[in-house]
C-alpha cells in the first residue's frame, strides 16, 4: 500500500470515527443532516514507518466497524472507514499532537468525503481529539461535527 493510499485511508477512518463512533445527545438537524458526537477505540494492526494500521470499534449513532491509516508525524494525518450496516462513510483527517511520554493528546479536524449505500453522498466536517498511546499504539478518537448525506 502506497503512502498516499494510506494517508487517504486514514482520513476516511477519521471521518468515519467522527460520524460513526458513539454519540452523547446525537440530534437529527432534518431528515438528512446529523449532528454528532462519536469515539472510537482502535487497536495496532501493522506499521511501515510512521504510517499506521488500526482497527477497532466505533459505536453510538452509527455504530460499526472501523479502519485508520494514521501518519504519527510532526502532525497527525490519516484517513479512515467505517462500515455500518447501511453502508460506508470515509474521509481524512489532520491533528496536532500535544505534549509527550507514553500518552499523548492530540486535536484537529477531519472532513467525509463520501462513502456507500445509505451515505453515497456523505459530506461533513467535524472536531477531532483524542490520545495515542506510543507504548503499544491504541488510538482513542473523539469526534463532533455534522454528517450531511
Amino acid at each position: 500500500m502506497s503512502l498516499t493510499h494510506s494517508r487517504a485511508a486514514l482520513r476516511a477512518v477519521v471521518a468515519a470515527v467522527a460520524f460513526g463512533g458513539c454519540c452523547s445527545s446525537a440530534a437529527i438537524a432534518d431528515a438528512s443532516v446529523l449532528k454528532a458526537s462519536d469515539t472510537a477505540h482502535l487497536r495496532y494492526v501493522s506499521a511501515s514507518g510512521a504510517l499506521l494500521l488500526e482497527k477497532g470499534t466505533a459505536t453510538g449513532t452509527l455504530p460499526g466497524s472501523m479502519t485508520v491509516h494514521l501518519d504519527v508525524g510532526a502532525t497527525f494525518t490519516g484517513s479512515f472507514a467505517i462500515v455500518t450496516k447501511s453502508g460506508s462513510i470515509y474521509g481524512h483527517g489532520t491533528a496536532t499532537p500535544h505534549g509527550s511520554g507514553a500518552y499523548e493528546s492530540f486535536s484537529g479536524s477531519l472532513t467525509v468525503t463520501g462513502g456507500t449505500g445509505r451515505y453515497r453522498t456523505a459530506r461533513g466536517s467535524a472536531g477531532l481529539y483524542g490520545t495515542f498511546n506510543r507504548s503499544n499504539y491504541a488510538l482513542v478518537i473523539q469526534t463532533r461535527g455534522n454528517l450531511s448525506y
